[in-house]
């Protein structure tokens, strides 16, 4: 419930931070909007199932299935799709547009940190929030997956409730 005219003035004044397209359009960062709109008490009205999609990217499909199962115990509105390789999640990052991604880092073929990679690198999926989990940790691969770009690592057997409150659930289907 704000006019254009509102919003161009706040981009000009660089107090909503915007990119201007050749043709003079201007775009917006949802998480710049977000911060934006927090910063002065304006309510964002959003559909919830835009951050309530989970793509859980695991080769163990009995894993995957389970934590499945265990995300949508509390939280059944979350829309939750599994990928059973990296080549197919290249396939669902782009049809089911997820916002968060639980990735296991020791897959065959196409592994969890060329997967990353390739999340972060894509312009049009760079802001996926990537969550990576592995049954076998060492430091270096938690050290090394952060730095291609994952927010978080877990050690599996995963602990379901610190992940959930990792991901802040709750929080993302009330924005």
């Amino acid at each position: 419930m704000v006019s254009p005219s509102a919003i161009r003035l706040w981009a000009e004044k660089g107090e909503l931070k915007a990119t201007t397209t050749a043709g003079g359009h201007r775009r917006f960062k949802y998480e710049d909007i977000k911060e934006f709109a927090n910063g002065r008490k304006i309510e964002l009205n959003i559909p919830q199932d835009k951050n309530s999609r989970i793509l859980i990217i695991d080769d163990e499909q009995i894993f995957a299935s389970y934590l499945k199962v265990s995300l949508l115990l509390d939280n059944k509105d979350l829309d939750i799709e599994i990928s059973l390789d990296g080549f197919n999640a290249g396939i669902k990052l782009k049809d089911f547009k997820p916002s968060i991604v639980l990735l296991d880092l020791k897959m065959p073929n196409m592994d969890g940190f060329q997967v990353c990679n390739q999340i972060k690198n894509d312009p049009s999926l760079k802001h996926i929030r990537v969550i990576a989990m592995s049954g076998n940790l060492s430091a270096k691969d938690s050290e090394r997956i952060l730095q291609v770009g994952a927010e978080a690592c877990f050690e599996k057997p995963l602990n379901i409730s610190l992940l959930t409150k990792h991901i802040n659930i709750n929080e993302v289907k009330n924005d």
